[in-house]
């Protein structure tokens, strides 16, 4: 094929092409010998589908392992997903109703995926399978989840996420480092008995609390509450906005903790008595959205809404919908 043969929208790319290495100082005919000699991408190559498919190492031989891995690893990505359009939200420009928008649905979108699959995990293994390997996991808890403590952090004050019977203990003046040592969920992993800190807490601590305060410090004034608080609240056409931000509010706040609460009464539920979470969580406790009220948009919500906050999971779950 000769020059006149070639069509005049290929070289029109190559002239943008060659503009554009000469501009950073290097040369196309290098770029395209490179692209000359370079094999096709594959599927399997492209997503690294062998090194994602080794990632599944169980710790016993129970065949059912095999799903509780899997589905936790589903989780993290989809967690990752959330950080990824939080990101772009924290720093973004605002007001932006359809970019706010945007990634408010997609976050959402994940959220209640994530909600309706968890039948995976409450419904997909043999309860006696389950309650053996679990054993091999201590002190490992999915209560570990330090992406899902990043997101709380970035939708959300820090006092929205302190421990009810703490709340009224904090003012404006009072140091993210002080609200942190209340928030909530700390009150979840805590020896049934004892009620000190259990192993599974002190290792996440360990490894993820600098970060935690980090993200709290840079999302102090983007997180989206605040963003709602300062940019959208008075904003004319912004009732999507609000409409996104309460549905993100359930989805988290209670349709996901629920999921789990169903679960584990499911698995570890024994009649007097009630076995321990993995890591000796207080899950009957610390899982039902009613003793923890945790809310990230509160002035969305009337007094009624917050007194009757996971109700609404309650009678979804009665009318089997």
């Amino acid at each position: 094929m000769n020059k006149s043969e070639i069509d005049q929208k290929i070289l029109d790319r190559i002239e943008q092409l060659a503009d554009k290495y000469d501009a950073m100082g290097q040369d196309l005919a290098s770029y395209l010998d490179g692209l000359l000699h370079a094999d096709y991408l594959k599927y399997w190559d492209y997503i690294n589908l062998d090194s994602l498919l080794g990632l599944q190492q169980p710790k016993t031989g129970f065949p059912d392992e095999m799903i509780f891995i899997i589905y936790h690893q589903i989780t993290e990505l989809y967690f990752k997903l959330i950080r990824w359009e939080m990101k772009q939200v924290h720093e973004g420009e605002h007001p932006n109703v359809k970019e706010f928008t945007l990634r408010l649905n997609r976050i959402n979108n994940y959220l209640e995926h994530l909600c309706h699959s968890f039948v995976i995990m409450t419904e997909g293994m043999e309860k006696e399978q389950f309650l053996q390997f679990r054993m091999s996991l201590l002190p490992s808890s999915g209560f570990q989840s330090g992406q899902y403590r990043m997101i709380e952090i970035g939708a959300t004050d820090m006092i929205n996420l302190v421990g009810m019977e703490h709340r009224d203990d904090f003012d404006d003046y009072s140091s993210l480092d002080q609200l942190y040592d209340c928030i909530y969920w700390k009150t979840g992993a805590t020896e049934l008995k004892s009620g000190k800190k259990t192993l599974t807490l002190e290792q996440f601590e360990e490894k993820y609390s600098k970060e935690f305060l980090h993200l709290a410090e840079d999302t102090k004034t983007t997180n989206f509450y605040q963003l709602y608080l300062k940019h959208y609240k008075t904003l004319e056409g912004a009732e999507e906005v609000v409409k996104q931000l309460r549905r993100l509010d359930l989805l988290a706040n209670v349709d996901w903790p629920l999921a789990h609460f169903k679960t584990a009464v499911r698995y570890l539920q024994r009649d007097p008595e009630d076995i321990a979470a993995t890591g000796g969580t207080n899950w009957q406790k610390y899982l039902p959205p009613r003793f923890q009220k945790v809310i990230f948009f509160p002035e969305l919500w009337s007094e009624e809404e917050k007194q009757e906050w996971g109700k609404h999971w309650v009678l979804k779950q009665l009318s089997g919908n």
